[in-house]
Parts: structure tokens; sequence; C-alpha cells
């Protein structure tokens, strides 16, 4: 990785500086409509394993689910009250942005990029995971390299940095490689699944998780360096000083605790509540950023 990626990195998990309001202020944003309402909207996906996936009752639960909760706990203390009713709204990769910037959801707690682009239209949490873009093809692999697909088709998820990442490479390459785009990620699974791309382009940690789900380990592989480099925060709406500071809060309070090491391990080196274990060990970088934070 270059120094530039792990500075950029360190600048997304320092971008909350704002403090909550004094008592006695009159609350705005998404405090005032909680404490108003009673009421949080978190926004989750459904097949981004093991951040924010459905169980077998079809409730949300991952890794980004529980750190949002913790939030919503921040948000309560920070607002005096104790009870809060949490309302769990579908989002996809394609809409997710959307329903954060026009109020639909408060919290988008799944597997998205932060990146410059999307700061002009959301604000994010300090880096929860890095990951970066991989390809898993069928085996036996015949394809070991972006090179290799020159012509062939990529399954891509609509509305994710993957997309953007392949088709600069093979604009560049002159690849002229063809993208099956899916609604989700356990749609493009599918077309590679069923032989209708080459392969399928997205974040490695949700590769993983997909085979880990799926339980074929031995029919599918991951391949490749990494085509891009992404850290992943939390969304909430922009422009909102009060609310970054109870994120701020909330992730210092985790990190200094070791609360979020913990939530890290049950997610990433234990088995899940569905069965299956990713073990994959925290990444030097995601440790540089959480020791930021106050992870001793």
């Amino acid at each position: 990785m270059s120094s530039v990626v792990p500075r950029l990195l360190l600048a997304c998990a320092l971008g909350l500086l704002q403090a909550v309001p004094a008592s006695g202020e009159e609350l705005t944003g998404t405090l005032k409509k909680i404490k108003d309402s009673g009421r949080v909207a978190i926004g989750y996906r459904d097949s981004s394993i093991p951040f924010s996936y459905l169980n077998a009752r079809k409730q949300p639960i991952g890794y980004s689910i529980d750190l949002c909760l913790e939030i919503v706990d921040e948000a309560k203390d920070a607002l005096g009250i104790e009870e809060v009713e949490i309302d769990f709204v579908p989002v996809t990769p394609e809409n997710r942005i959307d329903m954060v910037a026009s109020g639909k959801v408060d919290l988008e707690c799944g597997s998205t990029t932060n990146n410059l682009e999307r700061q002009k239209r959301v604000a994010f949490s300090p880096v929860i995971f890095v990951s970066g873009t991989k390809l898993m093809v069928r085996r036996p692999v015949t394809i070991r390299s972006y090179l290799d697909l020159k012509g062939k088709t990529v399954a891509v998820t609509a509305g994710t940095t993957n997309q953007a990442a392949l088709k600069t490479l093979s604009d560049k390459r002159k690849l002229g490689m063809h993208f099956a785009v899916a609604k989700d990620h356990a749609q493009a699974f599918t077309l590679l699944e069923k032989s209708k791309a080459d392969a399928f382009a997205t974040d490695d940690v949700l590769l993983y998780g997909l085979i880990a789900r799926s339980g074929r380990a031995r029919e599918f592989q991951v391949i490749g360096e990494f085509l891009s480099y992404d850290p992943y925060g939390i969304m909430y709406r922009r422009n909102d000083p009060d609310f970054d500071a109870v994120v701020k809060d909330a992730f210092e309070r985790l990190a200094t605790s070791r609360e979020l090491e913990q939530t890290y391990n049950k997610w990433f080196l234990t088995k899940l509540p569905t069965g299956e274990r990713l073990n994959l060990p925290m990444s030097a970088q995601l440790r540089s950023l959480f020791e930021v934070l106050g992870l001793p």
C-alpha cells in the first residue's frame, strides 16, 4: 500500500471534531429528530457478510450493525433518554447514499467505502474496516489476474466503487471487458455461479464472506492483487456537528475500552451466528487507525 493510502485513512479517522450542545442549548439535526420521534432509522444490507446481512429469522445482524447500535446508545446517553425504537430499513448499493441524504435512514450500516466524491453528499464515521477490490473466479482457475479478462464478462454490483475501478483498468489496458451489473452482491455471485460472468469483482472481504456463506469453497477462489483500496465507514447526514460528536464519542469509547477490537474479533475471527467462519485477523492498517481513536 502506498504512503498516500495510510494518510487518507488517517484523515478519515480524525475527521470529526465538534462537540455535543451544552445543556440548555437547542437540539438540531439527527439528535433533534431522535428526541422528538423516539425513533432512529438504520439502513442495512441483506448480503454484505459479515458487515450487514440477514440471519435465519431475516433479522439484520453483523459487524456494522453492532457498531451502529453502539452509536444509538451513545445518542441516548447524550439526549438523556432510555428508550429509542429502531426501524431497520433495507438499502442497496445503488440507493444507499440517497437514502441517507434524503433522511429516509439516519445511519447506513453496511460496507460502504468512504471517498471524496461521496463526502460531497454524506458524512462518514471513523474507518471501521480497510478492504479492496479483488476478483472471484470459478475453479479450476484459468484467470489469474485482471489482465486475463480481456474481452470477458465481469459481474459487478450497481453503485459500487469496484465497478468504477474495473472500468478504469479495462480502459487503460484496452481490455474491452464487458460488465454484468447486478442489484446486489448475492445476485452478482449468482451470475458467476451460473457462468453468466467469468469473474465477480468486489471487496475481498465480501467475496470471502459469500464463499463462506455458500459453503462451496472448493468451487470458487479469490485471485489476483488488490485493484483498489477501500476504507469503510458508517454513513449519516452531512452538516450535523452535534451528531458528528456523538459518533466520534462512540468510537473513542469503544476503542479505549477495547470493545471495538472485541467486536471485530466477534465477526471476523470467531464462528458467526449463522455458522460461517472467516478467520480474518485485523490488518496492520486498521489496527493503526483504531489506535488513533484510543485503542490501547
